[in-house]
Parts: structure tokens; sequence; C-alpha cells
């Protein structure tokens, strides 16, 4: 089956928003988390939300998703209100940032049917740096569980070690540990893995490309559609 990777402003869609909030919030019921700040439905009317979904083409089920959250929509991010009432300072980074644009990778997840695909870090990331630049985001922030600092390390990003505990904190409940990481340049890329970067750049040129990649040793036909602007 071949699955599609589409990009949309959150208020051009909003039966594609609907089912991501349904489809997020079940998988956070199902591992015991009843509400993280970036799972809040107010985004679904902010002008500065750009939405990314994976979809099945003939049923239009969404599979999986993320966001990219900017500055310029409300003026805030969700990791401000993830985290800034343990750590004030987050949010002078956030404002440094906003200067020059900046934004977030949240809301990210993917459905047990495709677990064990990449869509739950990999994939979505890189449609996530795919768009960021388009849509006014020079710089990109994100609150990562410990299984997904690796794969954001891959495209740039680096621990924020300033901020709370060596750059962790406790959410979205106690007994878990996400870690703030910042991409300082979502043009250049210039930390990110070869790889990434020849991705990243050739989807920028054709965000209209088909790829069959390579996930643990399993390949995934993915049709990407990430042609959006501001």
């Amino acid at each position: 089956m071949v699955l599609k990777l589409r990009a949309f402003k959150a208020i051009d869609d909003p039966d594609s928003c609907a089912k991501f909030v349904k489809g997020h919030g079940d998988i956070l019921t199902s591992i015991g988390v009843n509400k993280v700040t970036s799972s809040t439905p107010t985004w679904v009317d902010n002008p500065g939300t750009f939405v990314l979904v994976v979809e099945d083409p003939e049923t239009k089920a969404v599979l999986g998703g993320a966001r990219v959250d900017t500055s310029y929509g409300n003026g805030k991010l969700p990791i401000s209100d993830a985290t800034a009432y343990m750590d004030p300072k987050v949010d002078d980074y956030i404002a440094k940032e906003a200067v020059k644009g900046t934004g977030e990778i949240c809301g990210l997840w993917n459905s047990r049917k495709v677990a064990g695909m990449g869509f739950g870090s990999l994939f979505l990331t890189r449609a996530a740096v795919t768009i960021s630049h388009a849509v006014g985001v020079n710089s990109l922030f994100a609150l990562c569980a410990p299984y997904t600092v690796a794969t954001a390390e891959t495209f740039g990003y680096g621990i924020i070690k300033d901020l709370g505990n060596d750059g962790t904190f406790y959410y979205p409940k106690l007994d878990l540990l996400a870690t703030a990481m910042l991409l300082p340049d979502t043009l250049l890329i210039e930390n990110a893995a070869e790889l990434e970067k020849e991705r990243v750049f050739s989807l920028r040129n054709d965000p209209g490309q088909f790829f069959e990649e390579e996930s643990r040793r399993r390949k995934v036909p993915i049709q990407y559609d990430l042609g959006i602007k501001a």
C-alpha cells in the first residue's frame, strides 16, 4: 500500500484536522496521557499552524501526523505552555528565535496500523523540516521523547542544555521525560546527516515526489505532497 504524506494549513482543511485530533487523542489515551499542551485543538483555528498527515489514499483515513506551529500565528509555541512554568528561560529562548521567525514541530503521532514504518519520528520530521523555511520558520523547536532524540539530531537538532535539567523536563507526566531541542537553521540544515540534507533539499525542489523509503529493513512506499506556503 502506498501511503501519502501531505502538508496543509490547518484553517484550510478542518475535516483532516478533526481526524488528526481524534487519532492523536486516541494514542495519548492508550498510553495513559489524558492531555498534552500540543494536543489542545485550538490550533485548528490558528493561521500559523501547518499540518502534516499520513493518509491512506483510498479511505482518506489519517494514520499519523505532526504539526509545525509558528510563532507568528498566536505568538506562542506549545513548548512554552508545556515547560515555561518549570523554567521561565524557555520564553526568553523562544523570543530570541522569534525575531527571525521560529516554530515548533509538535503533536507527532502514528497509529498502530503504521507502527514500525518510521512515521513516528523519521518521515514526519523530514517533512516538517522540508516545509519549515517555506512557511517562514527559520529555526525549529522540538520537545522530544527519549526515542526520538537521535532522529532529531540527524536533522541538525541540538539539545538546549541551558533549559530544564540539562535540557530535559518531566513531561507530559512525571514518569515521562522530554528533551528540549532546537534546529537553528532550517534553510541550510548544516549539521544534518548528508542523506537527510539530500532528501530535504530534493523535496523542497519537487514536493510531490514518490519515494520507496526504507525503514527497519522494510520498504515503505510514500507519495509526498508537501507543496505549501505561508
